[in-house]
């Protein structure tokens, strides 16, 4: 008891200092165009190499900064759902399908060919990093297509298009992934593609269940619901009634054998269909803020010291294939819909990995080192970083260099 009364404002003086610290380091960074999360990670970073020095972090609050972490991939996820519109998706389907596809699978096969063969690393880590190669962190390029007033152009419409449709693809097959380690790694199935059909098989059928309640909910209920709650509550609690039916639908999901994570994303698609939701996103921007930064620096605590070295040997050589496997994969579907111009733009925006690529190994990482190695781990914290850093700089003199004429 008493060892626990000291631990608490211990904890409460790191959470203070390190969400003050995130502000500022989000503010400096803003102003010199690096993305905040490489702040976060290394500040993250910088608190475990304090602790292994001085050994001041207790079970409690590694605890807490894990359940503070976790609020961050939930709020990280369920705004993707939010500001994904399936409707308009679906539109620009056909337009953006082949770039999608020679994205999705070319990045996969590269990050799979890559760890498995190249580096040896065993199966279920490379489908991890297979699986982290997909996504892509169009926010980072994004920004700078907006400062140079280019995100409105076919191009830019395009990147979004595409972005969008890379992020739902790769929350699917996390959320396969997820399924299918536990069984590929008791090896209770025959093989792989035997693992895969049976998980997918258990999946879809979940999906379609879960999928199905929440397509009567967001038809019947949530427009109701969300117009009661901003008729009774002034801003911004409307939206976090929002948020919190958000949390009611990422347990439920929980409860059926998807990850909270998977759930967030669906509660976030349910209100992206109806206005009033969406517009009420400005009030969840504020809760957005607070978790999200906890995220990035749980990343930084479960980069382990010891592996690093050999992480940053890996992350060298995934690094070349993530900057590879996205201008292949994304840049030669685009050139036969874009030309030269828009493959060579859209090619490198897609190159960044951050949020959904962290996601990914921090929950293999969570599962143990069968999963995600720390070295792995700390490899793909290199990947992420380095593509997040070096990007905008390099789209930035693209988009200064290229002439933005809409066709």
């Amino acid at each position: 008891m008493i060892e626990s009364a000291q631990t608490l404002p211990l904890v409460i003086l790191l959470m203070g200092v390190a969400l003050t610290l995130a502000i500022l380091i989000k503010s400096l960074l803003a102003k010199i165009g690096i993305p905040a999360l490489i702040g976060y990670l290394t500040l993250g970073f910088l608190l475990k190499l304090a602790d292994v020095e001085w050994d001041f972090l207790s079970v409690e609050a590694k605890e807490i900064f894990e359940f503070l972490a976790e609020l961050g991939i939930i709020s990280l996820i369920f705004r993707v759902g939010l500001e994904s519109d399936l409707l308009g998706l679906l539109r620009q389907l056909p337009k953006a399908l082949g770039i999608l596809i020679g994205d999705v699978l070319i990045s996969g096969i590269f990050g799979f060919v890559t760890a498995y063969f190249l580096l040896k690393i065993a199966l279920i880590p490379s489908l991890f990093i297979a699986t982290a190669f997909t996504a892509t962190s169009v926010g980072v390029s994004v920004s700078v297509w907006r400062e140079k007033n280019a995100i409105s152009s076919r191009n830019g419409e395009i990147l979004l298009d595409v972005a969008e449709m890379d992020d739902i693809a790769s929350v699917i097959l996390m959320a396969l992934l997820f399924a299918a380690a536990p069984s590929l790694h008791d090896g209770t199935t025959v093989s792989l593609f035997s693992t895969v059909a049976l998980t997918s098989k258990i999946f879809f059928i979940n999906a379609i269940f879960f999928g199905s309640l929440c397509l009567l909910f967001s038809r019947y209920v949530e427009i109701h619901l969300t117009k009661f709650f901003s008729k009774i509550e002034k801003a911004p609690d409307p939206m976090l009634e929002v948020v919190g039916m958000g949390f009611i639908i990422a347990a439920l999901a929980g409860f059926l054998g998807f990850s909270a994570a998977i759930g967030a994303f669906f509660a976030g698609l349910l209100f992206s269909r109806d206005s009033e939701a969406v517009k009420m996103d400005a009030s969840f921007g504020a809760l957005y803020e607070l978790f999200t930064p906890f995220f990035f620096i749980g990343i930084g605590l479960n980069i382990d010291p010891r592996a690093l070295n050999t992480g940053l040997a890996i992350g060298s050589i995934l690094l070349i294939a993530a900057v590879i496997s996205k201008v292949i994969g994304a840049g030669i579907p685009a050139f036969f819909a874009t030309g030269l111009t828009g493959a060579t733009l859209i090619g490198f925006s897609m190159i960044p990995r951050a949020e959904i690529s962290m996601i990914v190994m921090q929950r293999g990482l969570l599962l143990g080192d069968w999963a995600v190695p720390p070295d792995v781990f700390a490899a793909m914290v290199v990947v992420c970083a380095v593509t997040s850093l070096m990007v905008p700089i390099f789209l930035n003199y693209l988009l200064t260099k290229i002439s933005f004429q809409e066709e």
